[in-house]
């Protein structure tokens, strides 16, 4: 599949390599975090490269719908005009580093998220003030509104476009009743403004949405990172995986109990990344074995239904997954998330941008991929904060 950078475009350089197998991003849940995940496409964007396939969950399942549900020409002005929207200006809310009173000026803008939301997001609403225990049904039991979102979304989005396949889409919910993680994927079925939404439908600030009788939550109260449903897919395809990391899983040892909270946040979102992806490589290594062992089955035992079965469990795919890691920021705490600044979304969608573009220079999936093993990692290093 040839994706060769545009000739205006500076980056990567002249004479860049098609990249092999299909482009997979992979976008986790973080709400503000998100405008990093903004630059990372942007960098993708700049240089040609076009995702045939995003997953997300939360802020990753809107911002994958946008990229997914426009035409390419469309998708980076329908992004800037989300965060545009989304960002807030009350008190608070002004450029960072700006500010004789940088604390007061973060705690003023956090209040006020948290007690008037953002109007084209989320709203609060009236019935908790009744009591948390009053009986308002499930979809009705949240702090917030998320109207809103449903309206921005559906200016926005091209459902009609999205459905078209021009692009897979992912999106991550967990079933509410059950607990049980479900990918709704638009390679399977039609997905529409509610599938978005229930990906987005945090707890207990969101309300759940219901699908075909069932209700769902967002999938990142489960697991924050889809990167083993792409690992996992069938039938499995050779990729090269844009990994985009918003939470750190690893960090400094915190110093106060605002430093523990925040701490135990960022474990809690990165949902084990680094642990499930050393499983899946054990698990495609043993794909590849299979398959070598396949080469050594005399050629009258492969054909028996058998054996034909069970080598059906190796494969040769080559699995490339490049993580993009946020960047800290100073003043960084607990409500990061809901950073929502315009100086905010600026330097986190810069630093997606920055990183990415360095990460496509590097390349590397022009590197050997050993034939054993089948699954190589990139790390880079982000951008300064």
């Amino acid at each position: 599949m040839a994706r060769k950078t545009r000739s205006e475009e500076p980056v990567p350089p002249a004479g860049h390599p098609d990249i092999p197998g299909q482009v997979v991003v992979v976008f986790q849940g973080g709400g503000a975090l998100g405008a990093y995940q903004a630059g990372v496409y942007q960098a993708l964007h700049d240089a040609g490269i076009e995702p045939d396939w995003v997953i997300g969950t939360s802020i990753g399942a809107i911002n994958g719908a946008i990229i997914a549900g426009n035409p390419s020409q469309d998708r980076l002005a329908r992004l800037k005009r989300f965060w545009d929207q989304v960002a807030y200006r009350g008190f608070g809310g002004g450029v960072a580093g700006m500010s004789a009173m940088p604390g007061l000026d973060d705690w003023l803008r956090n209040i006020g998220v948290i007690t008037k939301g953002i109007p084209s997001f989320f709203t609060p609403r009236l019935e908790p003030w009744f009591g948390l225990h009053a009986r308002v049904g499930l979809t009705q039991a949240a702090f917030y509104s998320t109207d809103p979102l449903r309206a921005t979304l559906d200016s926005l989005v091209d459902f009609g476009y999205l459905n078209a396949r021009q692009m897979r889409l992912t999106v991550g919910t967990v079933n509410v009743c059950s607990g049980r993680m479900r990918y709704f994927t638009n390679r399977d079925e039609t997905l529409d403004i509610g599938h978005v939404m229930a990906s987005a439908a945090f707890p207990p600030g969101f309300p759940s949405v219901r699908l075909d009788g069932e209700t769902y939550w967002d999938g990142g109260i489960y697991s924050n990172t889809p990167l083993e449903a792409v690992l996992d897919d069938r039938p499995r395809h050779s990729s090269v995986i844009f990994a985009v990391q918003l939470w750190p899983a690893s960090g400094p040892e915190p110093e106060s109990i605002w430093q523990a909270m925040s701490r135990q946040r960022d474990i809690q979102y990165s949902s084990r990344s680094e642990s499930h992806l050393e499983r899946q490589m054990q698990i495609h290594r043993l794909r590849h074995v299979i398959r070598e062992l396949g080469k050594h089955i005399a050629e009258d035992k492969r054909d028996t239904a058998a054996v034909r079965e069970l080598l059906g469990w190796g494969c040769g795919t080559t699995m490339q997954v490049l993580e993009l890691d946020a960047p800290r920021f100073e003043g960084d705490d607990l409500n990061k998330d809901i950073d929502f600044s315009p100086g905010g979304i600026e330097r986190r969608w810069a630093a997606g941008h920055e990183d990415t573009a360095r990460m496509i220079r590097r390349a590397p999936w022009r590197e050997h991929v050993d034939p054993m093993e089948g699954i190589s990692v990139y790390r880079s290093a982000p951008a300064a904060g």
